[in-house]
């Protein structure tokens, strides 16, 4: 294509390479700066609600008081998971991963979609809207059944943020812990072509149905270089312990080559937006509650960029799930949900982005996804390699292959 660079983009996840348009969510890396649909997101966890901001990314317009109202009563509606599903829960190991219990729940739901074949538009936004309310639901009855306590029914009453937090604690929460949750998943709601979004994109595009769409995202999540990795700054943050501890520790990483886990992104080159309004969360709750998790956050990202800057001239900003591990963790919620809470939000943006490719509401038309690779291996000329029976090929070393 004329006035196109030969950019060799091979080996390199992707990175900065465009593969699609989207309508739904951008990132300015240089200036810091995440927008749903238009929307700063500074502003939507100020004025919005998770509820409006699903409804934002799914529909690509804030809604009228109408339009809201209705959206909220479908996803309370939407909230119990089939009997099914509660027995299948029952009978797993306790020691199950979260994360590995949500991938398998999510993939039985179709058995329990009447409709599984009405691929159109309609069927996907209300498949979106009961994805949105039963992931949630998992995620608590999961965490109760673990810990052997009486499983919490969902409320229709409360918000979507307050009904987590009532299942998983069995208490209701007060209004500030609520409206943290709520700014919290609202935080991580959406955020492009990540690796979880674009696996669910790669899948969509095949004409996969959406649950196969997110299985796929919540497996990309689980990973320890995505979603994964809020659970190992708390790691990190536990062995640590105290503050007189960090300058060794991270210290003792960096001189080895190892990434302090929760700074530094591939997007942004200066602090990540998410991460401010996640700091002054975090020093918040930890002051309340007396924990000393804040602080020994701020030191290893104090910490880190010392170290950085003076020995490699390399300024490095945390992200989002540098500060959301101490404020979880100080809010009662076991390392092993942090992931977890993290699809609970993301489904939204998930659920968007299957929608835009399904239906080409960013492209022209819909189009597969098949990239090529570059062949490396091995190569015996032009006729290919010679084919040995097995009895006469040579034994190989072990650990050879």
């Amino acid at each position: 294509m004329s006035g196109m660079r030969n950019i060799d983009a091979r080996n390199i996840g992707l990175r900065n390479i465009v593969v699609a348009d989207t309508r739904i969510c951008s990132i300015d890396g240089e200036h810091g700066e995440l927008i749903y649909r238009g929307y700063d997101i500074l502003d939507l966890v100020t004025h919005s609600t998770f509820e409006e901001t699903s409804y934002l990314l799914l529909f690509g317009d804030l809604p009228t008081q109408e339009e809201l109202s209705k959206f909220i009563t479908d996803l309370k509606n939407n909230r119990e998971i089939p009997d099914a599903l509660y027995q299948n829960l029952k009978n797993r190991p306790i020691t199950a991963s979260p994360m590995d219990v949500l991938q398998s729940c999510i993939s039985q739901l179709p058995d329990y979609d009447l409709d599984i074949h009405d691929d159109s538009r309609e069927m996907n936004i209300k498949r979106a809207k009961m994805l949105i309310s039963k992931i949630p639901t998992i995620v608590a009855v999961w965490d109760r059944i673990r810990n052997g306590k009486e499983i919490i029914e969902p409320s229709n009453e409360l918000t979507n943020a307050e009904n987590f937090l009532y299942m998983l604690f069995g208490t209701k929460p007060n209004h500030e812990e609520a409206k943290i949750f709520d700014i919290c998943l609202i935080l991580h709601a959406e955020h492009s072509f990540n690796a979880s979004t674009f696996a669910a994109r790669e899948i969509a595009s095949t004409k996969a149905h959406i649950y196969g769409s997110i299985t796929g995202a919540i497996a990309a999540l689980s990973g320890s270089l995505h979603g994964g990795a809020n659970m190992q700054v708390m790691k990190m943050l536990l062995d640590i312990s105290k503050i007189d501890n960090v300058d060794k520790w991270v210290t003792g990483r960096l001189e080895h080559g190892d990434r302090i886990m929760g700074m530094g992104h591939a997007v942004y080159k200066t602090t990540d937006p998410r991460a401010e309004v996640l700091y002054r969360l975090s020093k918040t709750v930890n002051k309340e509650r007396n924990t000393p998790w804040f602080d020994l956050t701020e030191a290893v990202e104090k910490t880190t960029k010392k170290y950085l800057l003076e020995t490699r001239k390399q300024s490095i900003y945390p992200n989002v799930d540098l500060y959301s591990a101490s404020l979880y963790y100080s809010l009662g919620i076991a390392m092993d949900l942090f992931t977890p809470i993290f699809a609970i939000a993301r489904i939204s943006g998930w659920a968007s982005h299957v929608i835009e490719e399904k239906f080409a509401e960013a492209a022209p038309k819909p189009a597969l996804y098949r990239p090529k690779a570059e062949y490396v291996g091995r190569y015996c000329g032009p006729m290919g390699c010679e084919y040995n029976p097995i009895d006469k090929r040579i034994t190989r070393l072990a650990g050879s292959q």
